[in-house]
């Protein structure tokens, strides 16, 4: 094909490309163009390429954008998680959860187990495969979330904060149980999961059974409606293993303690007093 050779030409293109937000064009297009003409490409080849760049260029960018906003952290992914150390773990049901299949679904994930066991690694590794494939995720910690509502509740923001919580696609809260949610507060996390019911995917991690629910939320009934709609569609993951913070303090120590003690050195010399000369 006969490309564009004149550079003014170029600018021009480029300019315009970037008036209709064709960024990913705009970023490619010289080169684009120089290897059309030296493959000698038809116009619609290159068109291919040029729409490719520019497709490129915006998953990119939603990625970013989405990750900045789901409070992830890129440390704690699937392939960095030991699950040579949690046997019990079922890996291929893990595995096979991580397609983000549940979230087509509106159906719930629950890690439960003591502190330590990985049950926020679990949680926060799923929720960066879901961003991968395009989804809205929100992490937040179940303190952080009962704050944010009663803080907006009172700058009259309320309505926007609670939309915006509810409009990821996966909704992650962490550390349910590890505080005891005082009775004036707890409406605002069961209004949270009765809105999110049957309507979007929750990630929940907690280290307390459901029996103790009722003491968490210091209301049987509200803790009970709490559970009831959160296990109905549901995979429950039980963790049993031993914290893997415990495991990397006696790995630490027993590293410590298999040192060779250094003996003290030998000096070098050793300093007398000077003779006096005449």
């Amino acid at each position: 094909m006969k490309g564009v050779e004149n550079v003014k030409d170029m600018k021009n293109i480029e300019r315009r490309l970037k008036e209709f937000k064709l960024s990913g064009i705009a970023k490619t297009l010289e080169a684009r163009n120089r290897y059309a003409i030296d493959n000698n490409l038809t116009y619609i080849d290159f068109l291919k390429l040029l729409l490719e760049d520019e497709y490129i260029n915006r998953q990119s960018n939603s990625f970013r954008k989405r990750l900045t906003k789901s409070k992830l952290d890129t440390t704690k992914t699937l392939d960095s998680y030991d699950f040579t150390y949690q046997p019990k773990l079922n890996k291929k049901e893990l595995l096979d959860i991580a397609s983000c299949r549940f979230i087509e679904e509106k159906k719930n994930i629950i890690f439960m187990g003591n502190p330590g066991v990985g049950k926020t690694h679990l949680a926060n590794a799923i929720g960066l495969e879901a961003l991968k494939q395009g989804y809205k995720v929100l992490f937040i910690h179940t303190n952080d979330l009962i704050l944010k509502l009663i803080s907006a509740r009172g700058d009259g923001t309320y309505t926007s904060i609670l939309n915006q919580i509810l409009s990821s696609d996966l909704l992650i809260i962490d550390e349910v149980g590890f505080k005891k949610i005082p009775s004036n507060y707890v409406d605002e996390f069961f209004e949270v999961i009765r809105r999110r019911y049957e309507k979007g995917s929750i990630i929940i991690t907690t280290n307390r059974p459901f029996e103790e629910w009722a003491n968490i939320f210091s209301d049987a009934v509200l803790a009970s409606a709490i559970v009831d709609r959160l296990v109905h569609h549901c995979h429950i993951f039980k963790i049993t293993g031993e914290s893997y913070r415990i495991k990397h303090l006696k790995e630490a120590k027993d590293n410590q303690n298999s040192l060779t003690p250094l003996s003290a050195p030998k000096p070098l010399f050793y300093l007398t007093k000077p003779k006096c000369t005449e």
